[in-house]
């Protein structure tokens, strides 16, 4: 099909067939703030802060879900485009706690980002009293942390677990005002079908959910994001090693939904995303150990090797190769795994080789 052409803002783009109004708005590099839309999700609606204007229509349109026609006509920043964006966040911050400082999300919250642009210091909606404090601060989960009182309703969550981790683990519960994501009535997380793997985390935009092994960790200004490959099992999905720049530590480990190059497209298991710390465990090993007696003392690596390779050619020599056995690890890569199968089958001349995960 041919492309789609119109015009923003008075400049011509040129959009695919099927894109919305956001969506081809990104593609030529024209911003249109947004809460509840995500690469990751399936447009919603929800947020109405992408609000635009565009010609012969007599209303503001949400951007998210708004096709683009041929020949449409769409204006970004006028004043009533501007002003409406104003007062619809305004109304969201009508019971959002403004207690930024104290927030993990505090420097990568998205609320605060639009919040920035259209300069909105408090909402003149609010009256004392309407900040929302009616829900438990929940961190009884070992991987992350809930502060409903944040939620602004974007619906990220929801739809992140519907359409990535295929479970209906969460859902919007009561009506008005009072409105919440919640598990299925009268249970709590733990009770539901909930697999932990933080889908619902990485989308949220502002504090409602967090991290429990990142607090702590850096805040995001000191985060440099390394892109490797999960190391627990054979699928290969693609994460982003959070280090911080002045620990030199791993203070996180999320995934970009938008990476060309990530078979996983953004999805996670709980041991990847969460799984992480013992990389910095003290417990860990960082020097190999040659036992002498009943001790160990440390060694080169050189050293280590050349006893290693010693000791198992001197024992395949004398008792042969099925005196041998080869155990590796899932922490390890794949190549790293067939690498040691070939060292132990055709080098040393066994079958006994095992794998400590049994998948």
């Amino acid at each position: 099909m041919d492309a789609i052409q119109a015009i923003i803002n008075g400049k011509e783009i040129s959009a695919e067939p099927g894109m919305t109004i956001l969506q081809a708005a990104k593609a030529n590099g024209i911003h249109i703030p947004t809460l509840c839309d995500h690469p990751a999700v399936s447009p919603f609606g929800a947020c109405r802060i992408c609000l635009v204007e565009a010609e012969k229509n007599p209303k503001l349109l949400p951007a998210c879900t708004t096709p683009l026609t041929p020949g449409m006509v769409v204006f970004t920043n006028t004043p009533k485009v501007i002003e409406a964006r104003k007062a619809v966040l305004e109304l969201i911050l009508v019971r959002h706690p403004l207690d930024c400082f104290s927030c993990p999300s505090n420097g990568k919250c998205e609320l605060q980002d639009v919040a920035y642009e259209l300069g909105i210091k408090e909402s003149r909606y609010a009256d004392p009293g309407d900040t929302n404090t009616a829900h438990v601060y929940e961190d009884a989960n070992p991987f992350y942390v809930r502060d409903l009182n944040k939620c602004i309703l974007c619906g990220r969550c929801v739809r992140a677990c519907e359409e990535h981790a295929q479970y209906h683990a969460i859902d919007f519960q009561g009506r008005g005002i009072k409105t919440s994501i919640q598990p299925p009535v009268g249970s709590p997380i733990e009770d539901s079908d909930c697999v932990f793997c933080g889908q619902c985390v990485q989308v949220c935009p502002v504090g409602a959910l967090s991290e429990k092994t990142s607090l702590g960790m850096g805040r995001p200004w000191d985060i440099e994001k390394v892109k490797t490959v999960c190391s627990y099992c054979g699928v290969g999905c693609e994460v982003e090693i959070n280090v911080n720049r002045k620990t030199g530590k791993i203070a996180n480990v999320t995934t970009n939904y938008s990476s060309p190059t990530a078979l996983n497209k953004g999805r996670s298991c709980v041991k990847g995303r969460f799984a992480w710390q013992f990389v910095n465990s003290e417990d860990r090993l960082t020097t190999p150990l040659i036992r002498e007696g009943d001790t160990f003392r440390k060694a080169s690596w050189d050293e280590a090797l050349s006893l290693v390779a010693e000791k198992l050619g001197s024992i395949r020599q004398e008792h042969g190769g099925d005196a041998l056995g080869f155990f590796s690890s899932a922490r390890c890569t794949n190549e790293e795994n067939y690498l040691m199968q070939r060292l132990a089958r055709e080098v040393m001349g066994t079958n006994n080789v095992d794998h400590c995960a049994h998948l």
